[in-house]
């Protein structure tokens, strides 16, 4: 059995139970029997994987993914998710911390430099404040993976790979929709300050949509306050068609501010959740952009890993794109098993 198809066993394991791996193993008994690795060492990984163990040989390597996320964030919630599943299956001892605020978010960083970790996952959010510690994690001889936001500047601060969407090409994309929809005037809901990623979408929004788009910067941290200043610039512009939140938290809080102020503006949202593809099923949300999180929590990880274990790099020095992708109701039916989940 190669080392690929041991990986897609486990990985099959971790999402469908022991008592399915079980049976997937068994079936690939004959198969293991042929592999060069020989009987026992096949019977050892059937059993590890059963057990929800590590499913490679490798040295317990230590990785730290420290990220921009705020509390009760279920965006990175997903991406956490990716990110300890790859670990288990590559036997890596995973630590995650994360701050929203950019002097203690380098604060972490440079903790999980301190440790001396085998590998780094950095969000690069706010760029400027990681531009120090990312260079002493370099001159540690600490590979850095930047994950999720900093497309741009990842190369720059030593990182190996980016791993994520590009926020210009998403926003040029909800651009294209708002087209095809027929839409004429929308509103880019900003909820964090200085986030460059969320700068970035509502810029390529602006470079591809024919109509007009007006930025709202909101505290994210208050959704209260979102709803009414939301709802107070719909009031002040009937001629509003379109609502385009930042995260999923926001989209059925934009929903319930569009109801307040009477609009009919058409709410879309970037990144997804259980939430959300009820929206879309509903209607109550026009669509959504998906970037996939757990991909990139899962193959931050399995990159690190293969570049200790193989010195393997993806990309070719360019970012790794795991989105977007546009979602719609006809989408939703099939979603909501992994949003229920936690994996979308």
């Amino acid at each position: 059995m190669s080392r690929l198809e041991r990986f897609r066993g486990k990985r099959a394991g971790a999402r469908a139970g022991r008592a399915a791996v079980a049976g997937l193993l068994a079936a690939a008994i004959p198969l293991a029997g042929c592999s060069s690795t020989g009987g026992k060492r096949a019977e050892e990984e059937r059993n590890a994987a059963v057990g929800g163990e590590a499913a490679v040989g490798t040295p317990r390597w230590k990785i730290a993914m420290v990220s921009h996320s705020g509390e009760g964030d279920t965006f990175w919630d997903i991406v956490q998710s990716g990110a300890e599943d790859a670990a288990r299956k590559d036997n890596i001892e995973f630590l995650y911390s994360h701050d929203d605020e950019a002097g203690r978010q380098a604060q972490l960083v440079q903790s999980a430099v301190d440790k001396k970790v085998d590998g780094l996952i950095v969000s690069l959010a706010k760029p400027d404040a990681m531009k120090g510690v990312l260079k002493k994690a370099a001159k540690a001889g600490i590979p850095v993976v930047t994950v999720n936001s900093g497309q741009d500047e990842s190369r720059k601060f030593g990182a190996l790979a980016h791993i994520g969407q590009d926020e210009v090409l998403a926003g040029e994309a909800v651009g294209r929709e708002l087209n095809d929809r027929g839409r004429k005037k929308a509103v880019c809901v900003l909820h964090e300050q200085g986030n460059v990623g969320h700068e970035e979408r509502c810029r390529g929004i602006r470079e591809t949509f024919d109509g007009k788009v007006r930025n709202l910067h909101v505290d994210g941290t208050n959704m209260p306050s979102v709803e009414s200043s939301l709802e107070a610039e719909l009031q002040s512009d009937g001629g509003i068609d379109s609502v385009v939140t930042l995260g999923a938290p926001f989209a059925p809080t934009a929903v319930k501010a569009a109801e307040g102020a009477g609009s009919k503006a058409e709410i879309d949202t970037f990144d997804l959740n259980d939430q959300v593809v009820t929206g879309l099923k509903d209607g109550s949300l026009g669509f959504a952009v998906d970037q996939q999180p757990y991909l990139q929590g899962y193959e931050a990880v399995d990159l690190l890993w293969l570049h200790r274990y193989n010195a393997d790099m993806l990309g070719g020095g360019k970012p790794v794109l795991t989105g977007p992708q546009i979602l719609t109701k006809k989408d939703a039916p099939t979603l909501q098993k992994y949003t229920k989940r936690g994996t979308r």
